[in-house]
């Protein structure tokens, strides 16, 4: 059984992961039988935010990463410091502001961004291992962080008038655009991805068409281990 490792950054979209688009995941890993191993930062979760309202919230003490994220998993998450690529065949990251805010600081400072350590590394060590990564939403955006300056990674953002996208694009990535029901699919560095909720009025339909064709694609990568062979030499 293949294990594919899904990072979440908290529980609710203006705060941490879009949970329509991890529950997704969850149901397509479960759906082609495989195993997924939730992990999250253990960390102070950057603000609370009211989800009927917009409003963001001063309550003390902060909430924790962790903790938040073992909503979306019903308690089985682990911290994402005791995982490696060592432990998984795949790796799928859930969009939602937790990407933005919690698992970097892309918010505050957009290209120019750091990425959590511990996430970082797990996607550095992925890329190497020759693993398969799936980003969906905002996600990316910490691929093209991460591995851009030193592998090109595409991946889509949506359309390419969009700010993330062309942040990307400057951070070192090769961004294509893509509708909310497709996904954009990087052969040689084993990276797909899919808009979602980039696009604000994607539909849960479309979302769930780009999300299941992420899934099927990055756990087909995953059972092919061998290197993609070069491309042909064009005319």
């Amino acid at each position: 059984m293949k294990r594919v490792g899904v990072v979440l950054s908290g529980c609710g979209a203006r705060d941490g992961t879009e949970l329509r688009e991890a529950v997704l995941v969850l149901l397509a890993i479960d759906r082609a039988g495989a195993e997924a191993v939730c992990a999250a930062p253990d960390v102070p979760q950057a603000a609370v935010v009211d989800h009927l309202t917009g409003e963001t919230s001063s309550s003390r003490p902060k909430r924790k990463v962790l903790s938040e994220s073992a909503r979306v998993a019903r308690g089985a998450v682990i911290d994402i410091a005791a995982l490696d690529a060592r432990d998984i065949d795949a790796l799928i990251l859930p969009g939602g502001s937790g990407v933005a805010v919690n698992l970097s600081d892309y918010r505050e400072r957009a290209e120019l961004c750091a990425v959590n350590d511990d996430v970082a590394r797990l996607l550095r060590e992925m890329l190497k291992a020759h693993k398969p990564i799936g980003l969906t939403c905002l996600a990316p955006i910490l691929a093209a962080r991460v591995l851009g300056p030193v592998a090109g990674v595409r991946v889509t953002l949506g359309s390419k008038g969009f700010p993330a996208a062309k942040h990307a694009a400057v951070m070192g990535a090769d961004v294509r655009p893509c509708p909310p029901d497709d996904i954009v699919v990087d052969q040689k560095n084993r990276v797909v991805s899919t808009p979602a909720y980039m696009y604000d009025d994607a539909r849960l339909a479309e979302v769930a068409t780009g999300v299941d064709k992420l899934c099927r694609a990055v756990l087909g990568l995953a059972r092919d281990r061998n290197p993609a062979p070069p491309a042909p030499p064009q005319p």
